[in-house]
């Protein structure tokens, strides 16, 4: 039977339901906020995964587009393809909301399916998604430590504004995700434009209430249905399986004796500046453990299950345990301290803009790749057809962590830490206005221990103020970690955590942002959530780190430089009447596709009247600007210019002003003396210097050759006179310029 509950959440109304629809997964829901809807459903194996150490979770995220009305615009392939990067980032933020309230101790395979199924182009599908993914998880009767809010958070005119709506968020400094309770913070996802750590923290805790309602709601819902109570299969066993598992347990508490007396001596009996020497120390306590047990007559495959089974869940909490009781770290640093920074830039000659970052081992390389506005990427997805022309790309090869693998297509890894950089830098790009390329950023990992994405905005703004791009401050990014007991009696914020650090009871809570302010946050937590203070303290101690950093990247690069890379392309760009662009386009594109052909450059031409024409040869360039800039001039009586003969009448000349007009000199105003014919002293091709006399009400221009020293040259010797004293009427069969002569054709 089909369950409804809604309440009113912000002025909108927050409906529930289940019952009706995918009735064979564990649980399903439908959730609808404004006319956006979208479904999630969550599935879990009855029988644990064998031979993983890990819990398997999955999150899909799926836009249909039929949820906005849309057919995919391509004309061969209809159907939704590869996920978008915003569905990808979308599946992220869900998982990295709900994967913490699980028991990471199951082996049981876990799909959580979000589709949408309704867009009103009002509310943003992803706060319903997340909401409707708690919903599910929370009658499914899976074990799920829930329920969960999430909520969007804007900044107007200096006031907080929650759930905006899309043209809400349009004119906001903020844009805020924050899932968790009333009270605690599992998942945070910003991007601002420089908002002060104090405002960003009164943001989140702002949220954190404002999302109450919809948690209530679906408590409300659990009440109204009775989960699915998913245990795990049974397997009968016999007395020798009771007997090996009863033998495991003892064996369990051997390795844990033998651990807690031990791993403080290996692990703190040296300070272990790199990664290899910290691996190398786990590695030397599973081999004395495995010895250990091995001279406790114990087979190859028991000792290998309890090392699997012990060592690293240990050494986690001795990591801990030293960080909180002694605030100790494995590598000898105060729990403030940043590894060592190091930055240049201008590493390869032919590439438009290069930087190196370095923290500790973990080293990005960006580069910068300028391009014609042209370049621009084309986005479709369920929120309509948009452009992007700033991009940045995010690689992570197998040996930057020393390993051996196949290089497959973009994860959603990949994917996720080239858009925190993107969004990170995203504020301080200039304006098409001011800057008009395509700009591309592309992060090489070449060694990474702790925070890879962290490296790539910094490596990104070197390589961006390298090529000459004017961005407005510099970016750079530093990634903070957590040490804490389960029941939070202790914790302690690290700065710039690395490898063993990020295990139970921490976080990886990234900031992004400039001298100013926070561009970018990403938090994701392996605790049930983080109380105001602890971010309160992480943005202080990552205000401290930021400022050190950015000292390190102004070392190396001041500022954007004032020229950009010979080898990048040139544009000039500037305004024309729009009702001018016509003018420059031509019938069938022929004017302006002519221009390009000659000079070997692209010119885009926005509706507002925005020029922008691009060329690696700047002379080309200019002339292509010439050109364009003669075809848009506004004629004025008493101008001179110099123009070609393009066409010659009984009664005068026809002299190309520019691609698209011509003027006409009668035969009159040909020399200072009188010319019979025109074709006496001209020729198709000549170039001529004439002085606007006027410009009539249709726009037709005459013009005059008389008194232009410019011209002297060519009347020289008299050439053409006439043998008469004076000017003949025109005859009647002769035409005149006004009348039956009409203004040449150009095309």
């Amino acid at each position: 039977m089909e369950k409804i509950v809604s309440c009113d959440w912000l002025g909108r109304q927050l409906i529930m339901k289940t019952g009706k629809l995918a009735l064979q997964a564990d649980a399903a829901v439908v959730v609808q906020y404004g006319e956006t809807v979208v479904m999630a459903t969550v599935v879990q194996n009855k029988v644990a995964r064998g031979g993983i150490d890990f819990f398997p979770l999955m999150v899909e995220f799926q836009e249909k587009l039929y949820a906005a009305g849309i057919i995919k615009g391509s004309r061969w392939v209809k159907r939704e393809g590869r996920p978008t990067d915003e569905s990808v980032l979308t599946g992220r933020m869900i998982d990295r909301s709900i994967r913490p309230l699980f028991n990471q101790e199951d082996r049981r395979d876990v799909q959580v399916i979000v589709t949408v199924l309704s867009v009103d182009q009002e509310n943003d599908h992803d706060i319903v998604s997340l909401v409707a993914a708690s919903a599910a998880l929370s009658i499914a009767g899976i074990g799920w430590n829930g329920p969960i809010g999430g909520i969007r958070v804007g900044r107007v005119e200096n006031k907080f504004i929650f759930n905006p709506t899309y043209a809400e968020l349009t004119g906001s400094s903020l844009d805020l995700i924050v899932a968790g309770t009333s009270s605690k913070s599992i998942m945070i996802e910003a991007d601002a434009h420089e908002l002060s750590e104090e405002l960003m923290l009164e943001a989140i805790i702002a949220g954190q209430e404002k999302m109450q309602p919809a948690i209530d709601l679906i408590k409300k819902l659990q009440q109204e249905v009775a989960p699915k109570v998913t245990h795990e299969k049974q397997v009968l066993k016999s007395e020798e399986d009771l007997k090996n598992e009863a033998e495991k347990v003892e064996l369990l508490k051997t390795g844990e004796a033998w651990l807690k007396e031990n791993i403080s001596k290996i692990l703190f009996n040296k300070e272990y500046y790199s990664k290899g020497e910290r691996k190398a120390a786990v590695t030397a306590i599973k081999e004395q453990l495995d010895s250990y047990l091995f001279a406790q007559n114990v087979g190859a495959d028991k000792r290998d299950y309890v090392i699997k089974s012990l060592v690293e869940k240990m050494i986690d909490e001795e990591i801990t345990k030293a960080i909180l009781e002694d605030k100790r770290r494995v590598d000898g640093r105060a729990l403030n301290e940043i590894r060592e920074l190091k930055a240049e830039v201008a590493l390869i000659p032919r590439d438009h803009g290069t930087s190196l970052f370095s923290r500790g081992e973990t080293q990005v390389m960006s580069i910068v790749t300028l391009g014609a506005p042209g370049m621009e990427q084309s986005l479709e997805g369920i929120e309509g057809v948009s452009k992007k022309r700033y991009m940045h790309h995010y690689n992570f090869p197998p040996y930057s962590v020393g390993e051996a693998s196949p290089l497959r297509g973009t994860g959603r890894r990949e994917i996720g830490h080239g858009a925190l950089a993107e969004k990170a830098l995203l504020p301080m790009i200039p304006t098409k206005d001011e800057f008009p390329y395509t700009v591309r950023v592309v992060s090489e990992t070449l060694g990474s221990n702790g925070s890879s994405s962290m490296a790539s905005t910094c490596a990104s703004t070197l390589a961006l103020m390298d090529a000459g791009v004017p961005i407005k401050r510099p970016v750079v990014g530093i990634a903070m970690g957590l040490a804490s007991y389960p029941d939070m009696s202790k914790w302690q914020v690290l700065t710039d955590i690395q490898d063993l650090e990020d295990g139970n009871g921490g976080m990886d809570f990234k900031i992004t942002g400039t001298s100013a302010g926070i561009t970018a946050i990403q938090l994701d937590t392996k605790t049930e959530g983080l109380m105001p203070e602890i971010i309160s303290q992480t943005f202080k101690q990552g205000r401290e780190a930021l400022n050190n950093i950015l000292q390190v990247i102004t070392a190396a690069i001041p500022a954007p430089r004032a020229e950009l890379s010979p080898y990048a392309p040139r544009i000039i760009s500037f305004h024309v009447d729009t009702e001018k662009i016509g003018a420059i386009i031509g019938p069938g594109g022929k004017i302006i596709n002519k221009i390009i052909e000659e000079t070997g450059v692209s010119i885009d031409i926005d509706d507002d009247g925005l020029v922008m024409i691009c060329g690696i040869e700047p002379l080309k360039v200019q002339e292509a600007v010439r050109q364009v800039k003669e075809i848009v001039h506004v004629f004025e009586a008493g101008e001179i210019l110099k123009g070609k003969v393009v066409r010659i009448l009984d009664f005068g000349a026809f002299i190309e002003l520019n691609a698209s007009q011509d003027g006409m000199v009668h035969v009159s105003e040909l020399a200072p003396y009188r010319v019979e014919k025109p074709s006496d002293l001209l020729n198709i091709g000549d170039i001529v210097t004439v002085k606007i006399k006027e410009i009539d009400d249709q726009g037709r221009i005459n013009l005059s050759m008389k008194g232009l020293n410019e011209n002297e040259a060519m009347w020289k010797d008299e050439k053409g006179k006439s043998a008469g004293n004076g000017f003949s009427r025109p005859s009647n069969n002769r035409p005149q310029h006004g009348d039956s002569a009409p203004k040449k054709p150009r095309f």
